[in-house]
């Protein structure tokens, strides 16, 4: 039998239960009340035969140490879909079938397949979609509650950054040119002036194109002038300090300087490249405006005053700008008139992403709701960029997210549960 996932097994086991209507079974009960929810015994049941089916009879604890394990695990859930409820957490259609179809694509077949598998075990489309919803709600309602308890530090990403970017350096091979302008230490300032202006000229000419032996062959006192400045093939390790000291993330082409040493002034050229990644993304310059509900404003009146607003763009009695001032609550973007600045989305909540990711430039959406409430937003303009630095600066931040998520996700639930009325009512196993 093919094993499915502990949501598939479960709610094929619920409905495979339902169907056995001839034989007299005994009716539903509940063993435990969760603050103004419940657990059923047949919750219990489902989940118990699930974990039997995906684990190996002697990796499984004694019967009593299983029911515990499982009971847990259901006040738990039943928690996180109240906190759902709560905080107002609402999985529409249009999302729920955008994870179905995610779902069908990492097992490889179409939705179409995925609805004739399951039928064939057992599990009808209905359930099955109550199924995902209701993880996609726990999900959320954690990634909300979690995410707001986590804070890196600047200097946290920086550090992480570096050592991430040392490692990913180790096997790469530059090939590099270099022009030195010497300037002596004890040189005066019209002397030290002239040499630094030389040094932005002959920059400036190699950035409009100009052969970079033949400007090292007229001006470079460096040991490879003759050579046209050339260093050939070079690790990070191999090229003197002062040189590792500024690639950073450079890529192919890049111009690196003018900068200072005891010996001059610096130029260098990475001609080419091996064994480096560069990251090229498409950034968006966005604004919005968000108006969060509150026990005087529904979330159809937060709605109604976006609509208001968008109307008074559009006919010109305000600007975004003008408006973003004085009505938005992310005080960050509003005093600069709702703009978030050049952004990769990635960086926004899902919905705010979709939004930003299918919007025309120079169109205000409409109305949409995020975990921080509603929004509208336009987006002004696009552009490519090398963010290879910033890529790894991401790389960073997800990472410490990730460890500090996992660290405080468990202290959030360990308080959840702590703060819950919790009482077991019943044991499936009685006879009465």
């Amino acid at each position: 039998m093919k094993k499915w996932t502990k949501a598939l097994l479960a709610v094929a086991i619920s409905a495979s239960s339902l169907s056995v209507s001839a034989a007299p079974a005994e009716l539903d009960r509940v063993i435990t009340v969760v603050n103004e929810g419940v657990i059923l015994s047949s919750d219990i049941d489902a989940l118990k035969k699930t974990v039997s089916l995906n684990a190996k009879a002697e990796n499984l604890p004694p019967e009593d140490v299983l029911e515990q394990q499982i009971l847990d695990q259901l006040i738990l859930e039943e928690l996180q879909l109240q906190e759902a409820k709560r905080l107002g957490i609402r999985i529409d259609d249009s999302r729920l079938e955008q994870a179905i179809d995610g779902i069908a694509k990492d097992k490889n077949t179409s939705v179409k397949q995925l609805r004739s598998e399951l039928k064939a075990n057992g599990i009808s489309w209905a359930q099955y979609r109550d199924q995902i919803r209701r993880e996609m709600t726990i999900s959320e309602a954690r990634n909300a509650q979690v995410r707001r308890r986590i804070s890196i530090l600047p200097q946290e990403v920086e550090s992480l950054a570096t050592q991430l970017n040392a490692k990913n350096l180790e096997k790469v091979e530059y090939r590099l040119s270099h022009i030195q302008l010497r300037l002596d230490e004890d040189a005066d300032k019209a002397e030290r002036d002239s040499v630094s202006d030389n040094a932005d000229e002959i920059v400036t000419e190699l950035k409009t194109g100009r052969d970079f032996a033949a400007l090292a062959l007229a001006n470079s006192k460096g040991p490879k002038a003759l050579d046209g400045g050339d260093w050939g093939w070079m690790r990070l390790e191999e090229m003197p300090t002062i040189f590792a000291d500024h690639i950073g993330n450079n890529g192919k082409g890049a111009i690196i300087g003018p900068f200072r040493s005891g010996a001059g002034y610096h130029i260098l050229k990475i001609t080419d490249v091996k064994g480096l990644e560069s990251v090229a993304v498409t950034e968006v310059k966005a604004r919005h405006i968000l108006i969060k509900p509150s026990i005087v404003l529904s979330d159809e009146g937060a709605q109604r005053q976006l609509k208001l607003l968008t109307q008074q763009i559009n006919d010109g009695d305000k600007t975004f700008e003008e408006l973003a001032e004085q009505y938005s609550a992310d005080s960050g973007s509003a005093v600069k008139g709702g703009d978030l600045g050049w952004q990769t989305t990635e960086i926004y909540v899902p919905e705010f992403k979709d939004t930003v990711d299918t919007l025309s430039e120079g169109v205000i959406s409409e109305p949409f709701k995020t975990v921080h409430g509603w929004h509208i937003v336009e987006v002004l303009d696009r552009r490519q960029a090398d963010r290879t630095d910033a890529a790894m600066q991401n790389r960073a931040y997800r990472m410490l997210l990730n460890r500090k998520f996992n660290e405080e996700a468990q202290a959030w639930l360990q308080e959840l549960r702590a703060g819950a009325y919790v009482e077991q009512v019943g044991d499936e196993n009685d006879d009465s």
